[in-house]
């Protein structure tokens, strides 16, 4: 199980603003968004921190310590709480979506029972980098 669906998990607490909407933004790990843009290999994370923008009307998905942006067309998929449309991604883990999730409330019973039995890559998988969980309806 990622550490991020522990019932001990604590985020990293450090914030800052996005430089380009001011959303006050979680810090992210780099091994998130390794996982999460495209080209990889031709990233240099500069060795600072970075954080992810959750503001549906922002472009910028991670930015670090510098201000420097990675922008969501530098994604290889979709940021669930950017895309406002029922097939925005909500689970990234296992590809359920929010109007799958709305129309099977049952759908988030089985993410539970997978994540507890450690069946989730929430840290890699989730652009935020935090457990899918959180934004299941409820």
């Amino acid at each position: 199980m990622s550490d991020c669906c522990s019932p001990n998990f604590k985020s990293n607490p450090i914030k800052k603003p996005c430089p380009n909407c001011g959303y006050i933004s979680a810090g992210v790990s780099t091994r998130t968004i390794v996982h999460q843009i495209k080209h990889s290999w031709l990233w240099n994370d500069k060795n600072q921190s970075f954080y992810f923008c959750e503001d549906p009307n922002c472009d910028v998905a991670y930015f670090g310590e510098d201000n420097s942006v990675i922008v969501k067309s530098q994604l290889r998929s979709k940021i669930g709480v950017k895309d406002c449309t029922v097939n925005a991604p909500l689970c990234y883990c296992f590809g359920i979506t929010q109007s799958e999730a709305i129309n099977a409330p049952s759908i988030r019973n089985f993410v539970l029972t997978k994540t507890s039995q450690g069946i989730c890559s929430c840290e890699t998988s989730n652009p935020s980098g935090r457990c899918c969980l959180k934004d299941f309806p409820r």
